[in-house]
């Protein structure tokens, strides 16, 4: 069976997608939605550096939802912090799926529970009008803070806390739109402080998401989910591949998210983010892990190098998707509701 696609957005996690596409054969794209002008018209396969695909790239929403499409991989930057138009995602999401195409993004909406009724409301009616499913999912969250404990937690007779840690050096993520616009790397103090709390708000809701599935997954009724972040300042100018962050500009960034039960942390996202590896040395180092306190005791730490391209890990969850978002039944589909994804990548003769 094979499954008509269309790309949503065609930057660096698109233009992996378009690629994969091209490598799969129970995939066919069949539209091409681009923010950037620039691109319209475009083959698609001109834009990801594959064979022509005779699918040009359109800046029309509406040319996009008339199209025929059994999914639509959704992956622009989040307009819940990049854009001028906050609810644009939620709007497109909502009319893709009434339009009756299956949606994976990989902005948010992981856990629409955690957004409250009415967001839940609001893509449940666009599915049953378009008999859709959504899904959302990412390399974390998505990924790495959810599925892997979730699947540790089987080994488990006893849990007394869950810690995932991710600990990452931005020195050469190459997205000046990402790490210095998105994230607010390379802003002034008063700059930061300015942007925070669209930003906060953005990654609070991705990480409270990731802690309430968690803990819906255990079957435990958290107390509440409480944050704490602190930022450093660079002590020197410093030139990441996304660009230049000044001196006193802010250069990393370290976040708490905590789900209380009884008082205390039982689930727990620490992100750990430096825009070169020089900034705040007495903060945690080391790379990602996932430790759980209980019986038995259980540590995953991976590496450094564990992987070589996340924007490439991010877009291949959603495509390794398709076929079980596809084939689920209308509605909201979290990572607790699809079956286990495997991939279907392409393999080295």
């Amino acid at each position: 069976m094979s499954f008509d696609v269309i790309q949503w957005s065609s930057g660096n996690v698109g233009k992996g997608i378009l690629r994969a596409i091209d490598e799969r054969a129970d995939l066919n794209l069949v539209g091409l939605y681009a923010v950037s002008e620039s691109k319209a018209g475009k083959d698609a396969g001109e834009i990801a550096g594959t064979p022509m695909t005779g699918v040009e790239a359109t800046t029309s929403i509406e040319e996009i939802l008339a199209l025929n499409a059994d999914v639509v991989i959704h992956t622009p930057l989040p307009s819940l912090v990049y854009g001028d138009d906050p609810d644009a995602d939620i709007d497109n999401i909502c009319a893709l799926l009434a339009s009756g195409k299956n949606v994976i993004t990989a902005v948010g909406y992981m856990y629409p529970r955690v957004h409250g009724e009415a967001l839940v409301a609001r893509l449940e009616e666009a599915c049953s009008a378009g008999g859709s499913s959504f899904h959302s999912t990412g390399l974390n969250p998505g990924w790495l803070g959810d599925v892997l404990p979730l699947t540790m937690s089987s080994l488990s007779r006893r849990i007394d806390s869950i810690v995932v840690r991710e600990i990452t050096d931005f020195q050469f993520y190459p997205s000046p739109e990402v790490i210095l616009d998105m994230m607010g790397f390379g802003k002034s103090e008063s700059e930061f402080s300015a942007h925070i709390g669209r930003y906060s708000s953005w990654l609070t809701g991705l990480f409270r998401e990731n802690i309430q599935m968690i803990a819906d997954g255990l079957g435990v009724e958290l107390d509440e989910i409480v944050v704490e972040t602190e930022q450093a300042y660079a002590e020197e100018d410093l030139t990441p591949a996304a660009g230049s962050v000044a001196k006193g500009t802010v250069a990393g960034q370290h976040w708490e998210w905590a789900g209380l039960y009884r008082g205390e942390k039982l689930i727990v996202h620490e992100t750990v983010w430096r825009v070169h590896s020089s900034v705040a040395p007495d903060w945690p180092t080391g790379d990602h892990s996932i430790e759980i306190d209980g019986k038995p005791g259980m540590r995953i730490e991976l590496g450094p190098g564990w992987i070589d391209d996340g924007l490439l890990a991010t877009g291949m969850h959603a495509v390794n998707a398709i076929p079980y978002v596809c084939r689920a039944p209308t509605g909201i589909q979290t990572l607790l509701d699809l079956p286990w994804i495997i991939g279907r990548p392409s393999i080295k003769p």
